[in-house]
């Protein structure tokens, strides 16, 4: 086996490199382990519908929603974070300020949309029927971040660092009679949306605002 030098400026780039991946995850707590589903709790529609495997959830079966259940307090504020990969033609989301329901699609909070080239034209990044984005920069079988800052009344969503989404709450919106899409507080949830679709979400991090 060969030996391998690092010469001293290598090893200062690397050093570097993480200190600086460090300071960009200041202050972020991870709420999931990449081998279990402690902290989370699927609903009842098709709870088979999930599995874990290297390191991710991984969303393939039935409609059914896997739901944050780790912290009892709300959150309200934040910037969430969650590496996402789909197979093409998949279609998923990420719920915010959303709460637990044992069946049917989440009515409380918003869903940001997970889909590069599903048949629904709603495209990644789009905040579901309130704005709804027709193109993505996420590609399907790659991993991509995709990033929802709640502020006050407004949502930000990016996707690998890029903005594709800004989003201030009129003064005087009411919560939908099916869907509240109103912005108040609660947990996340992610989304299985039917069975020919796969997708993975993985490094679900997350940052309190307040």
């Amino acid at each position: 086996m060969k030996s391998i030098f690092l010469t001293p400026l290598t090893l200062v780039c690397i050093a570097v490199s993480r200190l600086n991946a460090a300071e960009s995850e200041d202050g972020f707590v991870t709420i999931t382990d990449g081998t279990t589903f402690n902290g989370w709790k699927a609903s009842l529609d098709s709870p088979d519908t999930w599995k874990v495997e290297d390191g991710a959830f991984v969303a393939h079966g039935k409609t059914d929603h896997l739901y944050y259940v780790g912290d009892p307090k709300p959150f309200k504020n934040f910037i969430l974070r969650v590496d996402v990969m789909t197979d093409p033609v998949s279609n998923g989301g990420i719920y915010f300020h959303t709460r637990y329901q044992e069946r049917s699609w989440p009515k409380y909070g918003f869903e940001s949309q997970v889909n590069v080239s599903h048949g629904d034209w709603k495209k990644t990044g789009s905040l579901y029927d309130v704005v709804n984005l027709a193109s993505t920069p996420a590609k399907d079988n790659q991993w991509w971040t995709q990033e929802i800052t709640v502020k006050g009344k407004k949502v930000t969503v990016k996707i690998d660092g890029q903005i594709v989404l800004e989003y201030t709450e009129p003064a005087g919106a009411q919560p939908g009679r099916d869907y509240t899409r109103t912005l108040d507080e609660g947990t996340f949830a992610l989304q299985a949306h039917d069975p020919k679709s796969v997708v993975r979400y993985k490094n679900i991090r997350v940052k309190r605002l307040d």
